[in-house]
């Protein structure tokens, strides 16, 4: 036996967050192919986990209508990680999620994995504004240090969706990207979560702003080809909204 017992690195976790809204104006197509693209990334989610040698992925989500709840008390691994389908009623309390998030960005909430963590990738799903003081928690949920290093990406359902309360989650247009048609928001929050996950849970010597860019970047490649979608930044490329 050597001298020098060699064990492996533990590795990493990169937690990926949803954030779905379940109000009423989801009802319908939306939230049945909310629900389908979910669960159906879950296997690609948990593969790339897998594969990763320097991170396991674990995901969260938090659903919020007249009021929130987290799907899970704590973030499941990927491969545990069971979406359970939602329904759609009430009103739009982002401004509650917004602080509902921030409590569990902290090392005595969900960030407390023992070998360390990258930044989290936070995927915010809505068609519609807040209805309460969603000024309130998006100020509060900015001040936290996680949030601020997180890959951010918001996924703005439909037309009526209030595109400037996504800005200030994202921090930039580009990082809003709109669907139109039900096929659209099945293809796109598969390759948001898919890209995100690539690259947040990657070891790199780039800062984890730069690690925005480029998933920013990488899902603007891969939107034309998804008939029905466009970035916020880019309104010349939307289509009419089609959810029959």
């Amino acid at each position: 036996m050597s001298l020098i017992d060699v064990e492996s690195v533990p590795r990493r976790t990169m937690t990926l967050f949803f954030l779905a809204d379940t109000s009423g104006s989801m009802s319908g197509n939306k939230i049945g192919a909310l629900n389908d693209a979910i669960t159906n990334i879950m296997p690609m989610i948990s593969e790339i986990s897998n594969t990763n040698p320097d991170a396991e992925i674990k995901v969260a989500a938090l659903q919020f209508s007249s009021g929130t709840s987290w799907l899970y008390d704590e973030p499941k691994s990927a491969s545990d990680f069971i979406w359970q389908d939602q329904s759609a009623g009430g009103l739009t309390s982002l401004g509650e999620a917004c602080i509902q998030l921030e409590k569990v960005l902290h090392r005595d909430g969900f960030m407390k994995s023992a070998s360390g963590s990258y930044a989290p990738v936070v995927i915010l799903l809505s068609d519609g504004g807040a209805t309460d003081d969603y000024d309130k928690g998006i100020e509060k949920l900015k001040l936290n240090n996680w949030f601020k290093a997180a890959i951010k990406i918001a996924i703005a359902i439909g037309d009526d969706c209030d595109k400037d309360e996504l800005k200030k989650f994202t921090g930039n247009l580009e990082a809003v990207i709109e669907v139109h048609n039900i096929e659209a928001l099945k293809q796109i929050i598969r390759i948001v979560a898919v890209t995100s996950s690539q690259i947040g849970s990657k070891s790199t010597s780039a800062t984890d702003a730069t690690k925005q860019d480029q998933v920013v970047e990488e899902i603007k490649n891969q939107i034309d080809n998804v008939d029905g979608a466009n970035t916020a930044a880019d309104p010349s490329q939307a289509t009419d909204d089609y959810w029959d």
